[in-house]
């Protein structure tokens, strides 16, 4: 099952193919009217701002005593060396100063300037600016982590962001909610095909497929200039990790579905290549210098949250393995042959034992796990484990590597040297729709004594997952009767909520008692639109491990300025 995803994009594409079972379903391509992309202008604005700060400011990977500031300087001739100052405060005026730095940017780094601004008080808010070239760039927002006794987080989560279907909106709309500590970006902040492979609302630049350096830094920047993003990335400090997009699609270990090597070159350096722009052009802190496919790390929100981003794609993940059973929602797989392979593996043993012992560590009262691919079982033929498990749809995430899954569910469980792991949330993006599941082995067999789960109750799920949908990627575009969506549900008792064509965002509120996800949805992609809705509302309360309705949360009050 291919949901929205493009299989084969060599030629000009018009189809909205996420995974194949999109196609299956009867989804069709959003028709978007053709465009002016919405960036800040290049040559029409004479402000130095705009020419020398073309991009704006970022801020990411917060500590409780540092956060990772980040702009781009668009020099007027080419220099071998750019200075660059920046200045940090408490207030939005920048009068009450408590850091300042200097910096050098250069072409071997795309004029890219990245500092970790150190020595930071917990839990504040903070205001920063860069000079160069004469220039200041836009004010920008970000605000470290808390230590110690904390009772509410608030974040927003986002993923699949492809600027060729349509306008971030959804972006916007986050930016103008002044409560959110963080935003949580799951991958896809990219997608690398050229014109009109996938999407026609906006012309990406280059016009080619992404594959070398200088072709990855050119989209990079290209996103950047974009205004619903730079709004976001203003306010707000990001935590990232990639999917697959940042590459190419359905990128694994050793190669990707997008990539040949017959015209396209060698993987390792394309990837190489990838993660330098990456890296060069986002806001995150790399973990090891000498292994830069691995970028799996963990943020302590006080005593509340322990954040463990998972990198699933390029550092150990073994290649997917194509379904070859037919199914109403497409070609699907069963638990057998080479799906049953336990040295199949989407993190690697290293991450694995990282994530066990993340996982097992007390300290926070939540365990959140964000992470590429759907952690729940989705199934076109629905069957208990014993009867054979049934039909599975989508090999790309989760479902494809079972024994690997079946090893952090025994991590959760417990065992007779480790109690069991409570209060884990799987935040999820990838499938370009929203869902809410409780997370279960056996989810179609009722018998909880015997390993099942009761759907009427919950019963016998171990933990939840909360799945996104994209910013701006197709799902079931076709589905506004949400008559796959119910069908799904059937097959798939575990899933509590399903949407398949809405874009948007989850704006996700914790505390000690429960954690509550909201879906937020746009009303529009194919062109700029300030009209958000709330679409549903799902929790879990502390200790229960499984999913109950819920509703919209109240907005802190009094938050920090926004950056003006």
């Amino acid at each position: 099952m291919n949901m929205g995803r493009p299989t084969q994009v060599k030629p000009l594409r018009t189809g909205s193919t996420r995974r194949e079972f999109f196609k299956r379903s009867g989804a069709s391509t959003v028709a978007m009217a053709a465009a002016t992309p919405m960036l800040l202008p290049l040559a029409a604005q004479a402000s130095a701002v705009v020419q020398i700060f073309q991009h704006g400011v970022a801020s990411g990977d917060p500590l409780s005593d540092r956060v990772i500031l980040w702009t781009r300087v668009t020099p007027p001739s080419l220099k071998p060396a750019v200075p660059v100052s920046y200045v940090v405060a408490t207030d939005a005026a920048l009068t009450k100063v408590v850091l300042r730095g200097s910096s050098k940017t250069n072409p071997g780094r795309d004029y890219t300037v990245k500092v970790d601004a150190i020595g930071l008080q917990p839990g504040t808010t903070y205001y920063y600016q860069f000079t160069a070239e004469g220039a200041t760039s836009p004010i920008g927002r970000t605000k470290t982590l808390p230590v110690g006794s904390i009772n509410s987080l608030r974040m927003a989560v986002v993923s699949c962001s492809n600027l060729a279907y349509g306008y971030f909106n959804a972006y916007a709309r986050i930016a103008q909610r002044a409560d959110l500590d963080l935003v949580v970006h799951l991958g896809d902040y990219i997608y690398e095909y050229g014109t009109g492979q996938y999407g026609t609302a906006r012309t990406p630049e280059p016009a080619n497929e992404i594959v070398s350096l200088s072709d990855y830094r050119q989209r990079h920047a290209q996103y950047k200039r974009d205004a619903d993003s730079q709004a976001m990335h203003r306010q707000h400090p990001l935590i990232a990790i990639w999917d697959d997009h940042e590459t190419a699609n359905d990128a694994y270990k050793a190669g990707a579905e997008n990539h040949q090597p017959a015209t396209e070159g060698d993987w390792a350096t394309r990837q190489a290549a990838a993660l330098q722009a990456y890296y060069e052009w986002m806001p995150v802190r790399p973990v090891n210098t000498a292994k830069l496919n691995d970028n799996h790390r963990n943020f302590v929100y006080g005593d509340l949250v322990d954040l463990l981003m998972l990198e699933e794609r390029l550092s150990n993940r073994s290649q997917q393995i194509k379904g070859s059973i037919a199914t109403p929602l497409g070609q699907g797989f069963v638990q057998s042959g080479p799906f049953a392979d336990a040295s199949r593996t989407l993190l690697g043993s290293e991450q694995e034992a990282w994530l066990a012992e993340r996982l097992r560590q007390g300290g926070t009262q939540w365990k959140l796990l964000g992470q590429g691919v759907m952690f729940a079982q989705l199934k076109g033929v629905a069957a208990a484990n014993a009867a054979g498990g049934g039909v599975f749809l989508n090999s790309d995430q989760w479902d494809g590597y079972q024994p690997a899954r079946n090893r952090i569910y025994d991590v959760i469980k417990g065992d007779a040297s480790h109690a069991r792991v409570n209060n884990v949330v799987v935040l999820t993006g990838d499938i370009h729709s929203s869902w809410a599941a409780d997370l279960t082995q056996d989810p179609n067999n009722a018998n909880v004594g015997t390993g099942g789960y009761n759907p009427a109750t919950g019963e016998g799920s171990q933990a939840v997952e909360f799945v996104g949908t994209s910013v701006t990627s197709p799902g079931v575009d076709s589905d506004t009767s949400g008559g796959t969506a119910a069908y799904l549900r059937s097959l798939n008792p575990h899933f509590k909520f399903i949407n398949l064509h809405r874009r948007g965002y989850m704006l996700l509120d914790v505390n000690r008692q429960r954690a509550v996800c909201e879906w937020w949805y746009v009303d529009t992609v194919a062109s700029p639109s300030n009209v958000e809705s709330f679409g549903a509302a799902f929790e879990v309360q502390a200790g229960s491990q499984r999913l109950s309705p819920s509703a919209q949360t109240t907005p802190r009050a009094n938050p920090p300025l926004l950056a003006p």
